[in-house]
């Protein structure tokens, strides 16, 4: 009778806990059948709204098209967005708001890495997941976040090698005062000797800051052959205005992060030899690339500009659906296991991810900034390249030491 009685107890026990746990994860009454809520994190004014508008706008056309194709598992997906002014603490509460306050199961966003830096630990906290759409540093891997940008060895060292090859290899360095540009300039300092090149120069800009007169002074002394340029938001309109005003207009330019929209708002066509290096180009012919531009100027406006990270962030969401419609659910968890094993159609070809780095394998094409801002590829890499986190050419503990550094590199 005892051996019963302790037997009942243990499955009432049990099935209290089983219980116990589906209320858990069970959502509110009704919610299973209410919107699918998603955030976006993107800064629609300060010194980087022009370069964040884009990226609202093709996030919500991909959001536009899931619903018009019947929504995801019978419900339809509602997208908030939260400006975050251009400040990585702003996008930090924003991003706890969307998840804990309006129940967000993804959020997707950033541009800077200091943003994404930001929202990192609020994510990775709460077993969360990001989507981050634009080219950064690499040496960073997070188990809540995917990459959906390109990272060094699909992007800047290849392009730097290319633009070397072609105008010499005495170099300039500029760029936006932040971890993207610091850390890839400490990579591009040792490329550059590696490949028989030198830096003559080096220089930081704050994020707001319209203030190039250094920066001139430095070309107008030191001549480079070629100048590569980090700079973000409303500096660049500043950097091409002063190039041309200083009569140097001509000097080579390869900028890393700056795309149709930056180039058509700052007049980045006024400079003869100004490059830049993508993997999508609003140029690229193609039935795929046509139809995209078509659903985005119809949802978004005629002026409606595509770019790389406009796609890359496109293509985020339509990863995530995928990983929806596969599991048959929006838990978060689920999803994000499922997302590393995911690949779709995009406007330039396909988006895989890579399930070992959680970043996206790329195809580099550099292209020349034509009069009006567009792009003409004059390169193109003949695959897509696998992501390397840490680039091979130095060892994974030389690059941790550089990303330890109190304040960044030097």
């Amino acid at each position: 009778m005892r051996a019963r009685l302790a037997l009942l107890g243990g499955l009432i026990l049990l099935s209290a806990l089983a219980l116990g746990a589906y209320l858990w994860r069970k959502p509110a009454s009704g919610a299973e059948h209410g919107p699918i809520v998603i955030g976006q994190l993107q800064a629609l004014t300060g010194p980087m709204g022009t370069s964040g508008r884009a990226l609202v706008a093709a996030v919500q056309l991909a959001v536009e098209e899931i619903n018009s194709a019947g929504g995801l598992l019978g419900r339809r997906v509602e997208l908030r967005i939260e400006d975050t002014r251009s400040d990585p603490a702003v996008a930090a509460a924003a991003a706890a708001r969307l998840i804990d306050e309006h129940g967000a199961v993804a959020l997707f966003g950033c541009w800077t890495s200091a943003c994404r830096q930001a929202v990192r630990p609020v994510v990775e906290a709460r077993r969360h997941l990001l989507f981050y759409p634009l080219a950064h540093e690499g040496m960073e891997r997070s188990p809540n976040v995917i990459y959906t940008g390109p990272i060094p060895n699909q992007h800047v060292l290849p392009a730097t090698d290319w633009a070397m090859s072609g105008f010499g290899r005495h170099v300039y360095l500029i760029g936006s005062d932040g971890p993207f540009p610091r850390r890839v300039n400490a990579m591009l300092r040792e490329f550059i000797q590696l490949g028989g090149g030198r830096v003559l120069g080096e220089r930081y800009l704050p994020l707001d800051s319209l203030d190039v007169g250094a920066a001139i002074a430095d070309l107008q002394a030191l001549r480079p052959d070629l100048v590569l340029s980090t700079v973000s938001g409303d500096s660049n309109g500043a950097l091409f205005d002063a190039l041309v005003a200083a009569g140097l207009a001509d000097l080579p330019l390869l900028s890393f992060t700056a795309a149709e929209p930056e180039m058509r708002a700052y007049g980045g066509g006024r400079l003869g030899r100004h490059f830049t290096a993508w993997s999508y180009l609003q140029s690229l012919p193609g039935a795929a690339n046509a139809a995209f531009l078509a659903r985005l100027r119809a949802s978004q406006g005629e002026a409606a500009q595509a770019s790389d990270p406009a796609v890359s962030a496109y293509v985020a969401v339509r990863l995530w659906a995928a990983a929806v419609r596969e599991v048959g659910s929006v838990q978060t968890d689920v999803v994000n296991a499922n997302v590393v094993q995911q690949s779709v159609d995009a406007p330039h070809g396909y988006a895989a991810v890579d399930a070992q780095t959680r970043h996206l394998w790329r195809q580099l094409r550099i292209a020349h900034v034509k009069p009006d801002g567009q792009l003409g590829e004059v390169w193109q890499a003949s695959r897509p390249v696998k992501p390397a986190v840490w680039p091979a050419f130095r060892s994974t503990a030389h690059w941790a030491a550089i990303v330890a550094r109190p304040g960044g590199p030097p």
